[in-house]
């Protein structure tokens, strides 16, 4: 370095004297204007090329891991010297760095004058490039001019990284961590942060001892180093035990929920962590501020303990807990009253604990209130000020109401495939309409369940009218298309393996990608042991661009007689149906379905009753069905509230033809309802009743009903509570049906659920006994993963009466895969 600044200084020194001779020429020679001219356009010269170097060298800045401190050069501004012109520029010391590179770097050119300072910026430009140890630059006089010669010399490059012997991290889980790594060159400041960064992970693990040096070795030869990291892992150190003190308002046992450190157990390692006891501390402070002790601190130490333990002693000062003085509301003039503000503010009540937190959501509550009013630039302030009692304060919030907004325009955004019209028709909020937070939620709403989108997001942009503002609905879009295949093993449908071709954003008009219409396309087929089905389905959810869905399935489901899933007959379903959906408002449509199928019964069990004998033969089924469902769930993939109520009307043969006649009437409901937190409570039941007429004696062993099992009353085995044949104990299924579910769910993780359910209901095989006793329960609990190949559920059920045909009360797990989440 000192070469380098003794080469800039004499640089220097001979540019002032040139300038001197310069300025004495030009007043001999020329008049002061002509002189003043030059000057001003040589600084205008010089400015503008370092401008030009300023920015070159932000754009050739390496990243950060191979930069290393370049020593500030400082440099006085000289004047320009014409005379003195680059006519080359020479490279010596690169070994593996090209010329055309280096070149790259600098800002001086061949033909361009010779300026020190845009000498001394290329030196700090090729020390930022990483390359670099040391970077000298002298000028030797050539051609008439000046020739540049750079001497460089390139730091080594790492062959080979090692560590000492290690017990509780891999060499490869080290390597992984740190920067300098093989094929790289060697950098004093990456090896600084590899110290560090190994420090820390020890110190994760409770080391928080560890040493860890850095040495190593260059070949000047071939420009190759070896890096070798020392480490001294040290001692692993337990806390033996966590004391408070200052804590007088919340015991031990309630602290202790709140940190995640623990002391020494069978069940516990205990070892020291220190970035998790900083965590710790904020924890506490903001379960205090949560219970209105906003001026709480909270400060740690350690007490040695024998055998390599520590005493953690937390000391805790409590401070006052605050409470609500007062609420003033001023500026609400128009729209709410106080009483109506005050009702909004479920968190912050007179007399009540004072948090920061809860006052947010108080507010947040309030302008949401005012958006659903069309108030969208409502601003509700909040201040709060020490009260007149010990303890208390006065919170004061200031309204200001604002204009009623409209909207505009809507424009979409973000949507590469999905056409403007499927996100359009999906919108509660129109041009025209006043800004409506209820309507725009309940759009989310329903762009949410159409499964296109992982993300949904509004903005809004302002317009020449103060009152009008334009919506922009903005998306990302999701996979729609899918190929999936798949095998696994379920209690009721036993070995089963699938293929299946799904578009749930399928457009049959656009081609090649038929995508983006908003129709879905399905192809499924199963293979098992007990099942074999295939299905091919399509949906049209708005036909002619009407609010009217339309659409078809065709299938052959077959299930092959078992007797332990309260099969015992073979049977075949082949057919197809149509299907005519409407809207009929924001959470109530209706369906109509004509089916047409040819169900075969065969291979019925040799001891069955003659009842079951008789069903044997194909038969022809035509139905014509009729739906009517209210769904007001936040998410049909993963409800959280929200109601379901479903009623449905089966027809079969009378004029429809056919070589069946009898009805069925079917009810369903479910009810969400969010508990804590994420967790969900959801009651579910199910009623229906089915009767022959005509021609026909009995309604169909295939379209009656059953229960028991995974999807029913769990805790019995699959079908197995109602009739049963005489004879095989078969399951022979009922003309009427009840059955009620309860279920909890907590997720654990994005993608896991545990479950505790409680089942009951009975299938009784006259329409006239439905109600009449016999009820079956059930409860125990549950696991829900979602999997890319659909979510699994796995549950235990024990039953609570006893079970026909069984000699005592057992659990059984139930392990199914369904296509719901």
């Amino acid at each position: 370095m000192k070469k380098v600044n003794l080469i800039l200084w004499i640089s220097i020194f001979v540019l002032i004297v040139n300038s001197n001779v310069w300025a004495q020429y030009g007043s001999a020679t020329a008049d002061k204007d002509m002189l003043a001219d030059v000057q001003s356009q040589a600084s205008a010269d010089l400015a503008a090329q370092q401008a030009a170097a300023e920015k070159s060298e932000s754009s050739l800045r390496m990243p950060e891991d191979i930069i290393e401190e370049v020593p500030k050069i400082e440099t006085p501004e000289v004047p320009l010297d014409l005379k003195e012109t680059v006519k080359g520029i020479e490279i010596e010391g690169n070994k593996t760095i090209g010329i055309t590179t280096i070149l790259a770097k600098i800002k001086t050119r061949v033909g361009d004058p010779y300026i020190a300072n845009i000498i001394s910026d290329d030196i700090k430009r090729l020390y930022n490039t990483g390359y670099f140890s040391d970077v000298a630059v002298e000028k030797e006089d050539h051609e008439g001019g000046i020739k540049v010669v750079i001497h460089l010399k390139e730091k080594a490059v790492i062959e080979d990284v090692t560590f000492s012997k290690t017990r509780f991290y891999s060499h490869r889980t080290l390597k992984l961590k740190i920067k300098s790594k093989e094929g790289r060159f060697l950098d004093g400041r990456s090896l600084k942060d590899d110290i560090k960064t190994i420090q820390e992970l020890y110190a994760k693990k409770g080391l928080t001892s560890a040493i860890v040096k850095s040495s190593s070795e260059i070949d000047e030869e071939t420009g190759k180093a070896k890096v070798h990291f020392e480490i001294d892992e040290g001692q692993r150190v337990k806390i033996k035990k966590i004391v408070f003190s200052g804590n007088d308002t919340f015991s031990y046992k309630r602290l202790m929920h709140v940190i995640k450190t623990r002391h020494d157990t069978l069940f516990t390692s205990g070892y020291l962590k220190e970035d998790i006891i900083e965590e710790d501390m904020d924890r506490l402070k903001a379960f205090y501020a949560s219970k209105g002790f906003l001026d709480m601190a909270t400060s740690y130490s350690y007490e040695q303990a024998p055998k390599a333990r520590l005493i953690l002693h937390i000391d805790v000062k409590e401070g006052k807990q605050y409470h609500v003085g007062s609420i003033i509301i001023n500026g609400n003039e128009r729209i709410f009253s106080d009483e109506e503000i005050l009702g909004m503010m479920e968190n912050v009540k007179v007399s009540g604990i004072f948090t920061p937190m809860n006052l947010e959501t108080d507010t947040a509550a309030i302008r949401e209130k005012y958006f659903d009013k069309g108030h969208i630039f409502c601003v509700v302030g909040e201040s709060v000020s020490e009260g007149t009692e010990v303890g208390k304060v006065d919170v004061l919030l200031t309204i200001e109401e604002g204009e009623i907004a409209y909207v505009s325009k809507v424009y979409v955004q973000g949507n590469a495939r999905t056409r403007d019209i499927v996100i359009r028709r999906e919108m509660r909020l129109l041009p025209g309409d006043v800004f409506d937070g209820a309507k725009l939620r309940r759009s989310k709403e329903r762009l949410t369940n159409l499964g296109f989108f992982e993300e949904i997001d509004y903005d809004v942009k302002d317009t020449k009218y103060p009152n009008k503002k334009d919506l922009v609905v903005q998306v990302k879009e999701a996979k729609t298309g899918s190929f999936s295949f798949g095998g696994g093993y379920s209690t009721v449908d036993k070995l089963v393996g699938f293929v299946e071709v799904n578009q749930k954003n399928f457009d049959f008009a656009n081609w090649p990608t038929f995508t983006g219409g908003g129709q879905n396309l399905s192809l499924r087929a199963e293979i098992g042991s007990v099942r074999n089905n295939a299905r091919l389905s399509f949906t049209e959810p708005w036909l002619f661009d009407y609010p009217v869905s339309g659409g078809f399935d065709i299938y052959r489901n077959a299930i092959d007689q078992d007797e332990d899933v309260g099969y015992g007959y073979s049977e075949k379903r082949l057919g197809g149906d149509l299907r005519l959906g409407k809207q009929f408002g924001e959470y109530l449509s209706g369906s109509t379905i004509y089916r047409l199928e040819e169900i075969t019964i065969k291979d019925v069990v040799d001891d069955a009753s003659d009842d079951l004998k008789d069903e044997q033969g194909k038969n022809v089924v035509s139905t014509l069905s009729f739906n009517l469902t209210h769904d007001s769930r936040d998410n049909v993939f993963s409800p959280t509230r929200g109601l379901v109520l479903s009623g449905t009307t089966d027809l079969a043969g009378g004029f429809l033809g056919g070589d069946k006649d009898f009805y069925r009437l079917q009810g369903k409901a479910s009810y969400h309802i969010p508990v804590f937190g994420k967790t969900v409570l959801e009651f579910r039941g199910r009623v229906g009743i089915a009767d022959a007429y005509g021609d026909t004696n009995e309604v169909p062993i295939y379209e009656r009903f059953f229960a028991g099992g995974a999807y029913t009353i769990r805790g019995y085995n699959e079908r197995k509570v109602g009739p049963l044949d005489e004879r095989s104990e078969d399951p022979i299924g009922g003309e009427a049906l009840l059955v009620g579910n309860v279920e909890y769910t907590v997720p654990i993780l994005d993608f896991v659920k545990v479950a505790a359910f409680f089942d009951t209901g009975n299938v009784w095989r006259r329409m006239k006994d439905l109600g009449n006793g016999g009820y079956k329960s059930g409860m125990g609990l549950g696991l829900r993963v979602k999997t890319p190949l659909g979510p699994i559920n796995l549950d235990y059920g024990y039953p609570l009466n006893d079970e026909p045909g069984e000699d005592e009360r057992s659990g059984k797990f139930y392990f199914s895969i369904s296509r719901s989440f």
